[in-house]
């Protein structure tokens, strides 16, 4: 099962902060249709263990990083910054408790 929730992972998610609730946080495909945004948190998961996170920037550029993900159990790491526990994850939504 986790290479088929690795395969499920791969791909650009979106931060859809409107449907955040005060334990997790919601991400959705790049192609969902978002309401309008100044600006959204993105990453971009590589079948070869690395991701590129885009986040807004202080002059409405967006800033990028990179580094390398993997998968442990339920927990998604991105890099060093970000471990993330997977509580659901389909084609059309990722959604991970937030971190405290």
């Amino acid at each position: 099962m986790a290479a088929g929730r690795e395969q499920l992972l791969q791909g650009r998610w979106v931060h859809s902060h409107e449907e955040d609730t005060d334990a997790e946080m919601v991400f959705r495909p790049a192609s969902y249709a978002f309401p309008r945004s100044r600006g959204r948190t993105s990453f971009e998961l590589h079948p070869d263990g690395t991701y590129v996170e885009s986040s807004p920037g202080p002059v409405d550029v967006p800033a990028e990083s990179t580094g390398a993900w993997s998968l442990e159990g339920d927990r998604l790491l991105l890099g060093a910054d970000h471990a993330w526990e997977i509580t659901d994850a389909s084609n059309d939504r990722l959604t991970v408790r937030k971190q405290s």
